[in-house]
């Protein structure tokens, strides 16, 4: 009976032992990725150029005068206090 006991216990430590190199391998395997640093500051300057430009046009163009709200028929919803 003991030899019945030691072929389910070998059984599942051969196949942690047989798993165990290649999740080794696989979780030392580095992927590089090359990130192009310049062409990324390129276009945040580009970005950054073009919010300074709108935001340039947006001053230099008169502002049109507000509009009031239009009054509501119920007194409680045109935000008035009392």
């Amino acid at each position: 009976m003991k030899a019945n006991n030691a072929i389910s216990v070998t059984k599942p430590l051969t196949l942690t032992l047989a798993a165990a190199p290649a999740l080794l391998l696989a979780a030392c395997v580095t992927i590089n990725i090359y990130f192009p640093a310049a062409a990324a500051e390129k276009m945040a300057d580009k970005i950054i150029d073009e919010v300074w430009q709108a935001q340039k046009e947006g001053a230099s163009k008169p502002q049109a005068a507000p509009v009031a709200p239009a009054k509501a028929d119920n007194p409680n919803v045109s935000g008035e206090e009392k």
